[in-house]
């Protein structure tokens, strides 16, 4: 019996959903070595990780559901900043929620004011995965797009939430400013599904 009880529970702790090292894209990257002081990998596998793009600043955005994450962010002195961050849900419908909190909270936190300059968030659909999204954010003077920002990607397929952010001194955005984002995130829903229920 003990045998038995033993064997189930080893078949639940295989079966259950993961984010395995060396699963996402930089994690050779953030491992290596690194003896600049101006820049720093930090890597994270909690599942209580704030959602890397995230316009009102909410620890519990898109919280709802997870059973695994990692996340990577990598910051280079003075003002830039990437992010890699995989989450996997429960259920395909947890997943689609996360996706749908993102989108009211850019509506929610759209615009806040510091001083003379306004940050402004603004998002579209991108057809990437099951849905997508192009997030912006961008500073701005008036009307006038100033210096500094942040583009993002953010897919779900599945189970499966992947987001791919970039933020620095973007000055007027542009659809070319997703190259890269779109690229990783294109690349990490190619293989998603081996972990995620798609």
């Amino acid at each position: 019996m003990t045998n038995f009880l033993l064997a189930g529970a080893l078949a639940l702790t295989a079966s259950a959903p993961t984010v395995p090292p060396g699963f996402l894209l930089w994690d050779k990257a953030a491992t290596a070595k690194d003896n600049d002081p101006e820049t720093n990998w930090a890597v994270s596998r909690r599942t209580t990780a704030k959602l890397t793009v995230n316009p009102c600043d909410k620890a519990a955005l898109a919280s709802a559901g997870r059973v695994a994450a990692r996340t990577i962010i990598y910051t280079a002195v003075p003002d830039f900043q990437k992010s890699e961050q995989v989450i996997l849900y429960s259920t395909k419908e947890q997943a689609t929620q996360a996706v749908a909190d993102l989108r009211s909270a850019v509506r929610t936190c759209a615009s806040a004011k510091s001083g003379q300059s306004d940050y402004r968030y603004s998002v579209k659909a991108v057809t990437l995965g099951d849905e997508g999204l192009a997030v912006t954010g961008q500073v701005y003077m008036g009307r006038k797009a100033a210096i500094g920002g942040e583009r993002a990607i953010v897919a779900r397929k599945g189970t499966a939430l992947v987001l791919y952010s970039q933020a620095g001194e973007w000055g007027k955005p542009a659809a070319a400013d997703f190259a890269a984002q779109t690229k990783d995130a294109t690349k990490m829903l190619g293989k998603i599904c081996t972990i995620a229920s798609c």
